[in-house]
């Protein structure tokens, strides 16, 4: 199912949205309202009436950093999913465009994340998983970034730029193998956030 990228088709929740011209064709553009200061919370562009539990999600996604971006912007982009009808629990995999040709190796390592929603943020992870929710994908600010997430179950993959095999698996959804809910565009702090060509596959 193709979503049309009309802002009127999309709900903003923490967050701005509104439609623009790239290079011909309108896309959806998403900041985070700044007054949400804690990290990993449903700053979105909820799509209307998308119920969904297993499937797949793709779409193409360009990030570049605010002019007021704080030194820790990585250009944080994604896709949440299986919402709940008050944007309390959801799972969701983003991007840190920044990371992707970093020098630093570590960094590069925190390309692509996992985090499910409330209880289940990045850094949770990274104090008691270390690795395990993060890996590498080749990616960089300002150009178009493929996505796909595959969902069934308590299992999920994310591929990024169309690549063969995904670069991050996770065998443990947090909400577990029953949540199902709504689609959202993800942005975080320090990012100007476009998207396009979004196609939701429920199964």
């Amino acid at each position: 199912m193709n979503i049309p990228m009309k802002a009127e088709n999309f709900t903003a929740v923490g967050s701005f949205i509104k439609n623009v011209d790239f290079d011909g064709t309108e896309v959806l553009r998403v900041t985070k309202d700044p007054k949400i200061e804690a990290f990993d919370e449903p700053t979105f562009a909820r799509v209307v009436g998308t119920k969904f539990k297993n499937g797949t999600i793709e779409g193409k996604v360009l990030s570049r950093l605010l002019p007021d971006a704080p030194e820790f912007a990585r250009g944080f982009l994604g896709v949440a999913f299986r919402i709940d009808e008050n944007n309390e629990h959801f799972e969701s995999f983003y991007i840190r465009p920044t990371n992707g040709r970093n020098e630093s190796q570590l960094r590069r390592n925190r390309a692509t994340q996992y985090f499910s929603y409330p209880d289940y943020k990045f850094d949770r992870f990274r104090s008691e998983s270390p690795g395990e929710y993060e890996s590498y994908a080749d990616m960089g600010l300002d150009e178009w970034i493929d996505l796909k997430i595959k969902v069934d179950g308590e299992h999920a993959e994310l591929y990024v730029n169309n690549s063969k095999h995904p670069v991050l698996v996770v065998n443990d959804l947090k909400l577990g193998p029953d949540a199902e809910g709504d689609v959202a565009l993800w942005g975080e702090e320090g990012t100007e956030g476009f998207f396009k060509d979004l196609k939701i596959n429920p199964s």
